[in-house]
């Protein structure tokens, strides 16, 4: 089932299927902003990342004295949710744990994922509640990925990153190992004026992994540095990233609370860096905006 929501400005399809954004249409120009899921490069648009962000160390994770097997990113981006609320501006979906999800997340949690539309603006907001009274432990994320060239103009390579900070940017790169763990190695991107050129190599090593609250803020810009799509965040971290080594034209800027384990990890699910933890009727609500520009 697809929701649509629309205004004088946009026009924004919602897949049930993952409660995943596919499409974000600008009406004055018709142009496309969002991924279109071709599968030559990537068969996804905006997947939501729960209950885990990133690669597991081995694909497993430890709970109770337990092992669970996990793939990458988590289970919810391939089931179908709820659609609870749906108005001309507004969506709200919903998953539910149930004995599908306990075989291999034996936790009891309440997903919703809404979506407000306001002018130029598409909030997303995530509301995880554990209805149960053993403590939940999970990590949750954004996987947008945007047309880089946007409407066919120009080469990638000639666009750029804007931040919300003229400080460079220290990043972590995925380890060479094949799993998709964070690795040791550091690394920086130049920032200049809050600008960053996006070249042809940039993510040869896979997603860069930017912690510790570097920006709150990031653009993607035409080669004159005009942004044309904008995402505001409060998340720890943050993630940029395009298929290496495909020449694909698009690119995911991702915020998170969590990530991929790291190499040197070998803790529980209690332990996982940035895990969030929510008692026995606790809430977490957290939010990003898309804002074109």
């Amino acid at each position: 089932m697809q929701v649509v929501l629309e205004n004088e400005a946009l026009k924004v399809t919602i897949n049930s299927f993952g409660a995943e954004l596919a499409s974000i249409r600008g009406k004055a120009t018709d142009t496309e902003y969002l991924w279109n899921a071709d599968a030559k490069f990537w068969k996804r648009t905006a997947p939501v990342l729960f209950p885990f962000v990133g690669s597991l160390k081995n694909k497993e994770y430890h709970y109770e004295g337990k092992t669970y097997s996990m793939g990458q990113h988590g289970f919810a981006r391939d089931m179908e949710f709820a659609v609870d609320v749906q108005t001309a501006t507004e969506a709200w979906f919903s998953l539910q744990s149930n004995e599908e999800t306990k075989a291999k997340f034996p936790l009891e949690f309440i997903l919703k994922i809404g979506y407000e539309l306001e002018g130029k603006e598409l909030k997303v907001i995530w509301q995880v509640e554990n209805p149960d009274t053993k403590t939940l432990y999970f990590s949750i994320g954004g996987h947008p990925a945007f047309m880089c060239p946007v409407d066919e103009k120009g080469k990638q390579s000639e666009y750029y990153f804007k931040f919300d900070t003229d400080k460079d940017l220290t990043y972590g790169l995925v380890a060479d190992d094949g799993q998709g763990l964070m690795g040791q190695q550091k690394d920086v991107l130049p920032v200049k004026n809050g600008y960053a050129q996006i070249t042809e190599h940039l993510f040869d090593r896979d997603a860069l992994i930017v912690e510790d609250r570097q920006a709150s803020a990031v653009s993607l810009c035409t080669p004159d540095k005009k942004p044309y799509v904008t995402l505001s965040f409060d998340a720890p971290l943050f993630g940029l990233w395009s298929p290496a080594g495909k020449g694909a034209p698009f690119i995911c800027i991702e915020p998170w609370y969590g990530r991929c384990d790291k190499t040197t990890f070998d803790g529980s699910l209690e332990q996982r860096e940035y895990s969030n933890t929510l008692q026995a009727g606790e809430v977490f609500r957290k939010e990003y905006t898309i804002t074109i520009v």
